[in-house]
């Protein structure tokens, strides 16, 4: 992948970077000088530190760091060891989240509010304890998604935590302007991920008649615009929300 963008010296973390559009992320800015902070949630079957293990392998200069975000006791102990190890942080993408769809009248309250705190609770507690340890000129990316603006049958739980991630990324913009921090998210549509693979075939089918490109994005496709809002010639942007998603919500 040919690119512009140089991070040497840039101390960066992506949550969630184990394996789909995280490993991507973090796999780009490694590549591109980069020292990098792969996380991951440990599992029963130990599946996650695998993939983590082989996402760092590829980075030159990487550490693999078990946090789940909804914990802030363990986003906390993950921040205090990427200060502790990197003397402080440049980039941070919010990228973990989790899925559990159903219908409002089915949904159980775990249903709901696990989502919540992986993907919003998630989101805030990672923002708030790496204020302080986020430089001047750092750059924070939340990963929203088309659903936070559409509102998809059966995902009440994630559409709402992806319109919440946008909302606060516009306020975390404004308190972090003073320090020169930016604050912007990315919106994907359908991504080929493992997550949108699981699909049925014919809901497959009737989503790509409504996207205008006519396909599924790739991850690389999701990568490039993080990357260019991770950069110095991203400096003047901050509380925007990037959609990528083939045209399907204008």
């Amino acid at each position: 992948m040919s690119h512009p963008y140089d991070f040497s010296g840039k101390v960066a973390l992506v949550t969630g970077s184990s394996r789909g559009i995280g490993a991507g992320i973090i796999e780009a800015l490694g590549r591109m000088g980069a020292m990098c902070a792969v996380n991951y949630v440990e599992d029963a079957e130990g599946r996650n530190r695998a993939d983590a293990e082989r996402v760092a392998a590829n980075i030159p200069k990487a550490s693999i760091i078990q946090s789940d975000v909804s914990d802030t006791a363990q986003v906390a102990a993950m921040m205090s060891q990427i200060q502790k190890e990197f003397g402080g942080l440049d980039i941070l993408v919010n990228n973990a989240g989790i899925l559990r769809d159903r219908t409002l009248k089915k949904m159980s309250t775990d249903e709901w509010e696990s989502v919540m705190r992986v993907n919003l609770t998630g989101t805030f507690n990672c923002i708030q304890q790496a204020i302080g340890k986020l430089r001047p000129m750092g750059r924070i990316v939340n990963i929203a998604s088309v659903a936070g603006q559409l509102g998809f049958f059966g995902q009440a739980n994630y559409a709402a935590s992806k319109a919440g991630i946008i909302a606060l990324t516009k306020v975390t913009a404004r308190e972090l302007a003073r320090d020169k921090i930016t604050v912007n998210a990315v919106a994907p549509g359908f991504v080929k991920t493992e997550i949108h693979r699981g699909m049925p075939e014919d809901v497959t089918r009737q989503f790509l008649t409504q996207i205008p490109l006519g396909h599924f994005g790739e991850i690389e496709e999701v990568v490039l615009p993080v990357l260019f809002l991770c950069s110095p010639q991203a400096g003047y942007v901050t509380g925007q929300v990037l959609h990528v998603n083939g045209g399907f919500y204008m």
